[in-house]
């Protein structure tokens, strides 16, 4: 049974708000509806704005060519006869082009097998077994944080996977869930590598650069010292965050009309001859993989620049990678085991895992109606160049303007989803702004970056947002948007706070950001 937290006398002036948001966020109607609402509203509010004429300019990066051009945005009506026509023949493909759609199923095909046969819970209750309890939650807040190096994976794997360590180790499992999402979410920009989104970042602030200076060139690794430092400051926070203020609201965890403690019992012998027959077979297939990426004509490589990071086919078929690492271990368990005598039973376990599925691909639907919708409209265009406009005729400079730039970036980022749509966006502002105040690209790049990350686990506009609140239901059935929203707004606003002083310290210490990336411009 779900427990009541609104009736905890001890409940401190920030648990009771935390409370307030759950409660009216969970008296919304369902997901599905709130979604299908909220595509309505972008429909009828598009259409008035662009009555009105509503509009931005500004100098904007056109991603075709890569040059900075000055234009004019108008809010574009969906209830014009183009906007009408965009709704009916592109709801299959809004559908089927959502991005996350695909790597969730394909993801979960390997994941389901690797929990239907018993491998994920023999796997952790191994780990339960020489880990200390004191660290689970600062590992899974680190691994979470270092995922994103595989771009999206960590969502798909590394959350439910967060839930289910918790769990094993009597814990509450949403709180598991939450620290996991917040170290792939929140602590997106932050990593000890460079990763996917780097490159993207430092293409767009070169192109912005040379509105001032064309010659100047913000390399991929003009962040790396700031962020490698800040995989540490998430990490803390977000243990601090996790243990402090997350599992102490959740309470004790009950199950959810299931009983999980004969689960995670000790192994069976036959389980640990399963158990290392997976194990050797999951390594095997790592050095397998290993040797492939060495050769620099690997076909795993970028077969131009010879990267693993950017343009190659590694990256790009990372998903399946990772379906792939849990599918062939698991089944090699499963018939060790037992669970497994045939491949029918495989195959049912196949179609278990799709049919599991069904709430999220009913909520991706219409949530994917809703992004596309807002896409079209221009409306989160509008509203970053409106906003960006204001903060560069107030006339506020030095650290306080920074502060608020990641303060706008936050709050824009709950509208707009993607880290490179809104930074091609805002770029061509406050790249200029800021290099005529003395601020260095790189280091607009990193308040940028900060901004972007710390809302994300609070924005229903997050790709993976929906996902996270099916994965929550199998803990708590009568949780929703208000229980996520709720569960993570701790961690948006102290990995908020944290990080902005982490940047301002770093200022007045004159630290360089990464390898030949300087704070201010001489």
């Amino acid at each position: 049974m779900k427990k009541d937290r609104s009736q905890n006398p001890k409940n401190s002036l920030f648990g009771r708000f935390l409370n307030g948001v759950e409660l009216v966020g969970n008296r919304l109607p369902h997901p599905i509806t709130l979604f299908a609402l909220f595509s309505l509203a972008i429909v009828l509010i598009s259409a008035v704005l662009a009555m009105f004429g509503v509009s931005a300019n500004g100098e904007l990066i056109n991603r075709d060519t890569m040059t900075v051009e000055h234009q004019t945005v108008e809010v574009v009506s969906l209830l014009s006869k183009p906007g009408l026509v965009f709704m009916l023949t592109n709801a299959v493909k809004n559908f089927t082009d959502f991005a996350p759609l695909g790597i969730v199923l394909v993801a979960m095909l390997g994941v389901g097998v690797a929990e239907g046969s018993g491998y994920i819970s023999a796997a952790l209750r191994s780990i339960v077994a020489v880990t200390p309890r004191q660290i689970i939650s600062p590992v899974v807040v680190f691994l979470g944080v270092m995922s994103n190096i595989a771009s999206d994976a960590g969502y798909v794997v590394l959350v439910p996977i967060g839930a289910l360590m918790f769990m094993a180790y009597g814990r509450h499992p949403i709180a598991g869930l939450a620290a996991a999402f917040a170290g792939v979410s929140g602590g997106f920009s932050a990593n000890l590598l460079i990763g996917t989104l780097d490159p993207m970042l430092a293409g767009i602030s070169t192109e912005a650069a040379g509105i001032v200076d064309p010659g100047y060139l913000v390399t991929p690794t003009a962040n790396m010292f700031f962020m490698m430092v800040s995989t540490f400051l998430i990490t803390i926070l977000g243990t601090i965050v996790t243990d402090r203020i997350v599992e102490p609201r959740l309470g004790a965890y009950h199950g959810n009309g299931e009983h999980h403690d004969a689960h995670f019992a000790n192994l069976e012998p036959q389980e640990k001859k399963a158990l290392r027959y997976a194990n050797i077979t999951l390594l095997a297939m790592a050095a397998g993989i290993l040797l492939l990426l060495i050769p620099r004509n690997s076909f795993l490589r970028n077969p131009e620049t010879g990267s693993l990071i950017s343009g190659a086919p590694f990256m790009d078929g990372f998903i399946i990678l990772i379906a792939l690492f849990f599918f062939i271990p698991s089944v090699v368990f499963g018939v060790v085991s037992g669970a497994y005598r045939s491949e029918k039973d495989v195959c049912s376990q196949l179609q278990d895992n799709m049919a599991s599925m069904g709430g999220y691909i009913a909520l991706v639907f219409v949530a994917a109606q809703f992004i596309s919708y807002f896409n079209y409209t221009n409306l989160g265009t509008v509203l970053a160049l409106s906003g960006a406009n204001f903060l560069k005729a107030s006339g506020i400079s030095g650290p306080v303007l920074m502060v608020l730039f990641i303060l706008f970036t936050g709050f824009v980022n709950l509208f707009m989803g993607s880290a490179s749509a809104k930074w091609t966006i805002m770029a061509p502002v406050f790249v200029p702004m800021f290099m005529l105040l003395g601020y260095s690209p790189e280091l607009t790049q990193v308040a940028y970056r900060i901004g972007d990350s710390c809302t994300n686990v609070i924005s229903p506009l997050m790709s993976y947002f929906a996902m996270i609140v099916v994965f929550a239901k199998k803990y708590d059935e009568q949780s929703g948007i208000g229980t996520l929203v709720a569960t993570m707004l701790p961690y948006s606003l102290v990995f908020l706070v944290g990080w902005s002083v982490m940047l301002i310290v770093w200022m007045l210490a004159g630290l360089p950001l990464g390898p030949g990336a300087v704070l201010f411009l001489s």
